[in-house]
């Protein structure tokens, strides 16, 4: 309980300590990537305080003045602080509206993010027109293609993906970048009882999966093969800490 104390003692020192320059960097749109990159210099302070080492497989490294959708399995409320440390692209993610009623972060997601508000249709054809415009831009997407913390049982994913992050890819023709994040629900357990326990974060950063002249009928076919990539880095982890 103590760790859990000290983690959330920094992880809101941190921002509260930071969020004027993400304040003053949120006001121009061509401010913005400094804005991710105080959000970046955030993560890397708060693992490195709380020590606790990111250990990343990079089986491909994104370029930075590429643009991607980043795919990665949502089991955590970690995943968005380790995704903001382990990837360097300027990307905007696309996750839930309910995050902006947070004092101060809520602001910064809602200025510097996609939401989306699942009650409502049109909010989601809207993140998908806006998620359309922001790659055209050039800037890369994140997404949890889960949908949200669906699972019941992880490491297993929720099946089936949502289509959304697939759609955009094809659309702007840009490649996928699977992404498994191995362990974070052991770190940080999606439960009532909020409790950090302290190990090793891991990740895979898989090859991109390409799409140009694909179309929509391929959308699910993408679906499942980024499914397959995603979920053989997770299996071989349980298995690995099944053996041990």
């Amino acid at each position: 309980m103590l760790y859990t104390i000290w983690c959330g003692f920094w992880f809101l020192t941190l921002f509260l300590v930071l969020f004027p320059f993400m304040f003053l960097f949120l006001q121009r749109e061509e401010w913005k990537p400094y804005a991710h990159k105080v959000n970046y210099v955030w993560g890397r302070l708060f693992f490195w305080i709380i020590g606790m080492p990111i250990q990343v497989d990079y089986r491909f490294r994104p370029d930075p003045k590429q643009t991607y959708v980043f795919c990665a399995n949502h089991f955590s409320y970690l995943d968005i602080a380790v995704m903001g440390v382990i990837i360097r692209n300027f990307y905007a993610f696309i996750g839930k509206s309910e995050v902006k009623r947070v004092p101060l972060f809520g602001y910064m997601f809602a200025k510097l993010h996609i939401q989306v508000d699942r009650s409502q249709a049109n909010s989601r054809a809207y993140s998908l027109s806006k998620g359309i415009r922001t790659l055209k831009s050039g800037r890369s997407i994140m997404i949890f293609p889960e949908g949200g913390i669906k699972s019941k049982q992880p490491p297993k994913m929720h099946h089936p993906f949502k289509d959304g992050a697939f759609t955009m890819a094809v659309q702007q023709q840009v490649p996928i970048v699977p992404i498994s994040l191995l362990n974070n629900h052991e770190v940080f357990p999606e439960k009532k009882k909020l409790r950090m326990y302290w190990r090793p974060i891991r990740a895979v950063v898989h090859p991109p999966i390409e799409t140009k002249g694909l179309t929509q009928t391929d959308v699910e076919r993408l679906k499942e093969e980024t499914f397959r990539v995603i979920d053989e880095s997770l299996m071989n982890q349980s298995a690995r800490v099944a053996m041990n």
